[in-house]
């Protein structure tokens, strides 16, 4: 299952995928402000174009996951990123909107089966005392693609257009299709007959698993909490202030997850992470709306919010490899992952919107500390299940 000796180069080729990835969705959000002048739809109607990627996700996720475990993870990466390649190609001509929306939605079958064989290779790249470490790394891809395009795309845009844009990212796409054809091992896998017959017996028994379905149970209760406050807590902060939270935010949630999360992973184990994650983050959101409005006070709870759930981001992850020895396996968690991440990322912001606008900052700790409280004990009770069947790791 793991080569002998831990493949940084090839890890570092994956992760480069992951970014690629998480632009299908930064290159279109990032500068979301000026589509309706490409696309002039209503704003739910251009909010589609965005989020329909990650619709695909919520609906298919788990079925990515068999369909990793059933074809190979190298097939499925590279078919993934040469699609996406092709599919951002074709919007370089920004076509109308409904041809744009089907674009979109292939672009989402792409995007799960690299997220989803993503984890998997990972885990085969690198020695179990190195997995922490790795997966975590691939546990940033999502924000740090976010950072970059905010901070190249939108200057980039303004003097080339949205096309170009859309033609550097076929270019990244297929880069790392082949920056990662002669890294990853041929390994043989099944055909799509394998496939069909597996998908239709698979999500009852996945989500069975106490230890195939845990990392995506823990980190539901991550993805309702996160993108919903980067979204929403900068202009809680006070005057002044949204720019530096909204940038530093995603900051502090990696460097949080990349030095003391993998150390703590490393001792106590993902599990326990993932709920110390969600606990700091209940009082960091507590701490947010006794302080909104007050500038550096609110801002430092801000920061203290996004790295606790930092925590959970990358722990999560690392549980996928730490519960889970086959490969197939663990890509039938990762899918999990995509299902109901992508469950969380859709669901959280209009849930915190609502919230907020009814009962102004005293509903951050009324959204975040149940949410923090259930995942905790959905990990306990999980782990009370793993405990009693024993050592059955699949």
């Amino acid at each position: 299952m793991t080569e002998d000796g831990t493949h940084w180069g090839r890890i570092a080729a994956l992760w480069f995928a992951g970014l690629a990835a998480a632009a299908q969705f930064a290159k279109v959000g990032v500068v979301f402000d000026g589509l309706p002048a490409v696309w002039p739809v209503g704003p739910v109607a251009l909010g589609l174009i965005v989020s329909v990627v990650g619709i695909v996700g919520i609906v298919f996720g788990t079925s990515a996951g068999v369909a990793v475990a059933r074809i190979g993870a190298r097939r499925m990466i590279l078919a993934g990123l040469s699609a996406g390649s092709v599919l951002s190609l074709a919007e370089t001509f920004l076509p109308s909107y409904i041809p744009m929306i089907v674009l979109r939605i292939a672009e989402g079958f792409s995007h799960l089966a690299i997220v989803v064989a993503g984890p998997v290779l990972i885990a085969q790249a690198a020695q179990a005392k190195d997995q922490p470490a790795a997966m975590t790394l691939w546990s940033t891809f999502f924000a740090v693609a976010f950072s970059l395009a905010a901070w190249v795309e939108r200057p980039f845009v303004d003097l080339h257009g949205l096309g170009a844009a859309f033609l550097v990212h076929a270019g990244l796409m297929a880069g790392a299709a082949v920056l990662l054809a002669p890294m990853l091992p041929r390994v043989p896998g099944g055909g799509p007959r394998a496939v069909r017959e597996a998908v239709l017996i698979a999500h009852a028994r996945i989500y069975r698993s106490p230890f195939i379905a845990a990392p995506a149970l823990g980190f539901v209760f991550y993805t309702l909490q996160f993108v919903a406050f980067l979204t929403l807590l900068p202009e809680l902060v006070g005057a002044g202030w949204q720019v530096l939270t909204a940038t530093l935010m995603p900051l502090a949630s990696i460097g949080l997850s990349l030095t003391l999360g993998v150390t703590l992973t490393r001792r106590v184990g993902p599990v326990r992470v993932v709920q110390l994650g969600l606990g700091g983050g209940a009082l960091s959101a507590a701490a947010v709306a006794a302080l909104a409005g007050t500038g550096a006070p609110a801002f430092a709870a801000a920061l203290a919010l996004s790295a606790a759930l930092g925590l959970v981001q990358g722990a999560s992850f690392a549980s996928v490899t730490a519960l889970n020895r086959s490969d197939a396996a663990r890509a039938e968690a990762a899918g999990a992952i995509a299902q109901l991440g992508n469950v969380g990322t859709t669901l959280g912001t209009p849930l915190l919107v609502g919230l907020l606008a009814w009962g102004g900052p005293t509903m951050l700790p009324l959204y975040a500390v149940p949410l923090g409280v259930a995942g905790i004990a959905v990990c306990a009770w999980l782990a009370a299940r793993r405990h009693g069947a024993g050592d059955q790791q699949p």
